[in-house]
């Protein structure tokens, strides 16, 4: 079962597609709080604990669902810095995107991540494949963050 206390954090440029997400994993039961990241920049500084986010210590336990297509910063980029990092490695990173290139899916395995699921273009199968993601958190166990601390100041 999901841990109460996860925080996942969704990193998505596409408003519409962000409140999709939540949405559609609330009516799939997940209560957990939610932490918006509008591209790869905002997510590095959420998990590295820094600018605006400086004050605020990583979650213990951290879920991050992740596009790839963004601007700023890409999704495969912030994968790659959050996977290299000895402290954050260990944190899951779905990646959750409309790229389907199997190139790319095999670069973001390659680089980490642990699940990689193509969003459907139709509404209908968009809202069903997130409702089927919310099934799938249920019943993962998730690792806890090596300490409760920041990973960086």
């Amino acid at each position: 079962m999901i841990q109460k206390s996860l925080v996942i954090l969704l990193v998505d440029d596409d408003d519409g597609h962000s409140k999709l997400v939540e949405m559609n994993l609330k009516r799939a039961g997940i209560v957990n709080e939610f932490v918006r990241a509008r591209d790869g920049e905002e997510a590095l500084d959420y998990v590295f604990s820094r600018k605006k986010y400086a004050d605020h210590p990583l979650p213990q336990i951290l879920l991050i669902l992740l596009d790839i297509n963004m601007h700023q910063l890409n999704g495969v980029e912030t994968l790659r810095q959050i996977k290299a990092d000895d402290v954050l490695k260990n944190i899951p990173v779905i990646m959750l995107t409309t790229t389907d290139d199997p190139h790319e899916v095999q670069r973001c395995y390659d680089l980490g991540c642990n699940v990689y699921i193509t969003k459907p273009v139709e509404y209908d199968q968009f809202a069903e494949a997130i409702q089927r993601l919310g099934l799938f958190l249920q019943v993962i166990a998730l690792p806890q963050n090596n300490s409760g601390v920041p990973a960086h100041g």
